[in-house]
């Protein structure tokens, strides 16, 4: 147990001493093979918002020819890992419940060892041990490839959390430098739809604008959602999204089966299940809302809220900005005018 402790002592220190995630991935992999005495070690990460593809992000002591589970069989094996806690293959050769078994002769891979990568319940991933011999493995060392691989997913938690910081910094200063210095309003508002949604990882967004009338909210940018979506139809402000504008930022877990939510049949074919939307005031008056589409439930966190709300704040500067412009043109046509006043005063 001691040995266990010292590894992990170790790893830790290692795995601390970067936030690059590539760098990190590689790393854990690595460790993994090297302190478990075993021939490789595979890292595997969801690759989209739906949590449906999960690809390679690192792998170590394996052949680039070896070919790994197909795609479609991803998802149940992540299924087993999140109710059994980890899966044993003791002879990978010859168990009936593995795809490719002549990859693992070619390979000469003996047994299998696969635990999932959590963060706070959320399974990021799995990381899977390879070894030359058929291996039966101890609670004690599962328990400790277990522990390797939730380090491993804190860690790379933690690179994900700052390269998302470093990405909501570049977006503030590269917003208000649109603000600044564009004057298409257009432009700033279709690049604000963009960003949000690529970096809260979400299918996409909108920005919808209420019109002369204040009840129905008129598309002003998207990203992300097909021409068929986005001429379903008007959106009425009474029926939908009261609460952001009333100023308060609003979240339907379940767009197809929230009575409140217009065209719920739309949204399901469109592949959209959750919806934040979040008020655009210009002058302290809501002028329209800033809309987050996730295809899957998702829960945004309280900062995630934060963050898309400052953003919206900016689209609403920009806005701002534009109503003045064309006030200062209409001020300067009237001066232009009525310069005879001045002439004849002077």
């Amino acid at each position: 147990m001691n040995e266990y402790v010292r590894e992990i002592h170790k790893i830790a220190k290692v795995l601390s001493a970067t936030n690059d995630r590539e760098k990190l991935c590689r790393m854990i992999v690595k460790s993994a093979a090297a302190t478990m005495h075993a021939k490789g070690a595979c890292l595997f990460l969801a690759s989209d918002e739906t949590r449906t593809q999960y690809t390679i992000a690192a792998q170590t002591g394996l052949s680039r020819n070896y070919v790994h589970t197909a795609p479609g069989r991803t998802l149940p094996i992540m299924k087993m890992l999140k109710k059994s806690g980890y899966l044993h293959y003791r002879d990978a050769i010859n168990d009936d419940r593995l795809q490719n078994r002549e990859s693992k002769i070619k390979e000469g891979i003996g047994s299998i060892l696969v635990v999932p990568v959590m963060v706070r319940d959320d399974l990021l991933g799995c990381m899977a041990l390879y070894t030359s011999d058929i291996r039966d493995f101890s609670d004690k060392e599962i328990e400790f490839f277990t522990v390797l691989a939730d380090m491993g997913g804190l860690s790379i938690d933690k690179a994900d959390r700052i390269a998302k910081l470093r990405n909501a910094t570049r977006i503030f200063l590269k917003l208000a430098s649109d603000i600044t210095g564009s004057r298409d309003i257009k432009e700033i508002l279709e690049t604000l739809t963009k960003d949000v949604a690529e970096s809260m990882n979400v299918k996409a967004s909108s920005i919808r604008l209420l019109d002369e009338s204040r009840t129905t909210l008129r598309l002003a940018a998207s990203y992300g959602l097909s021409e068929r979506y986005l001429n379903k139809g008007p959106i009425s402000a009474e029926k939908s999204i009261a609460e952001a504008l009333q100023g308060k930022p609003v979240v339907v877990k379940n767009a197809a089966t929230d009575p409140g939510v217009q065209y719920r049949a739309e949204k399901k074919d469109e592949g959209i299940v959750t919806i934040l939307s979040v008020p655009i005031k210009s002058r302290d008056e809501v002028v329209g809302v800033l809309r987050l589409y996730s295809a899957t439930s998702r829960i945004f966190s309280e900062g995630e809220i934060q963050y898309v709300m400052a953003l919206a704040h900016m689209g609403g500067v920009a806005i701002q900005n534009m109503q003045l412009c064309e006030m200062l043109k209409d001020d300067v046509k009237d001066l232009r005018e009525n310069s005879w006043i001045f002439r004849t005063w002077f």
